[in-house]
């Protein structure tokens, strides 16, 4: 399984994301710029220029007609995907720390950080698309501050106008958009900051993960967890594969550490676990430095990681992928 190693980002990777296809792969870094990639090649299709700080996170809609990302200049800017204008910017007093597209997408949640006096704060937006998309309301239409801790992950759910956040206490929480109250929460998720937060193919569960070295899988609805799994290294990514019962799983020790330890001890592999039976079944190696952000391909032919080191690795699974048998003799029906 040789990866195609997409080179263009100068600085570490923040967040990558395929569209719903599969075909394109979105990537935002440090270095202030979002590039577009062909999947199944590595070439490189596109850049959006415009930030003026590092881009924490991206979100692109269902059609693959619009983009949105979130800043450390403070703003939030919507792109036309094919022609890599930008449409729109929100600005706020803070960075933009994670956006979100809703299922239908005509909605957009954002964090924005909790800095200088602001607290942190939830904006949802409802976008108009009536023209050229560049008449959007400046406003959001729904505001709020988390209760407590302050959240670093958001994604809407497949029940209407809830949304689930990761905090760093380590709590999830469903909340209700039209009120911004809590309607469920669950302050023992996990012990440590929670980094990253990807719904499962079908919406009824989702996984995270934390600087705790643990991921698990939660109940969208009851925010029970399901499955857990332990690492001895710090995630920063977690993804669930579709169609096979597999999560993947990226970290590492902190850049600043990693300088006294080899590669092998640095833990910055990708790391493949059976989402059924909690198990590690295989493990992937080639960043030189943590693994920031993991997606994994929407049909389930391959994933792509992004790592400090500043490039994105995508790998395309190879037949023996498709032909091991996860639960050994028994045949699943799919």
């Amino acid at each position: 399984m040789r990866p195609i190693l997409l080179q263009g980002h100068e600085r570490s990777l923040t967040q990558i994301k395929f569209n719903r296809e599969g075909d394109l792969l979105f990537s935002c870094s440090k270095d202030h710029v979002i590039n577009v990639w062909f999947s199944h090649n590595g070439e490189r299709l596109g850049t959006y220029n415009g930030h003026n700080g590092t881009v924490w996170t991206i979100d692109v809609d269902s059609q693959s007609r619009y983009l949105v990302s979130g800043s450390a200049d403070n703003t939030l800017k919507l792109w036309e995907v094919s022609t890599g204008k930008c449409l729109f910017t929100w600005e706020f007093p803070t960075a933009v720390k994670r956006v979100s597209f809703s299922d239908d997408d005509e909605q957009v949640v954002c964090i924005t950080e909790q800095r200088m006096g602001y607290q942190g704060a939830i904006r949802v937006f409802r976008l108009n698309f009536d023209g050229d998309g560049k008449d959007q309301d400046p406003e959001p239409e729904r505001f709020f501050n988390p209760i407590g801790s302050k959240a670093t992950v958001c994604a809407f759910t497949f029940m209407k106008n809830l949304i689930v956040t990761g905090h760093e206490s380590g709590k999830v929480a469903l909340i209700d958009v039209a009120t911004g109250d809590e309607i469920q929460t669950n302050e023992r998720a996990h012990m440590d900051i929670i980094t990253d937060l990807q719904m499962g193919p079908d919406g009824t569960y989702f996984i995270t993960s934390s600087k705790d070295k643990v991921a698990r899988i939660h109940d969208t609805k009851t925010l029970r967890v399901l499955k857990t799994f332990s690492t001895e290294t710090p995630l920063n990514s977690a993804a669930i594969a579709p169609n096979r019962p597999y999560v993947l799983l990226g970290g590492g020790q902190e850049a600043m550490q990693v300088t006294t330890t080899s590669l092998r001890q640095g833990k910055f592999e990708t790391r493949f676990w059976h989402k059924v039976f909690e198990e590690e079944v295989g493990r992937v190696k080639g960043h030189f430095g943590p693994i920031n952000t993991i997606a994994a391909h929407p049909a389930g032919t391959g994933y792509a990681s992004g790592g400090e080191d500043g490039f994105v690795r995508m790998h395309h699974y190879d037949d023996s992928y498709f032909k091991s048998k996860p639960y050994g003799d028994l045949e699943i029906d799919e």
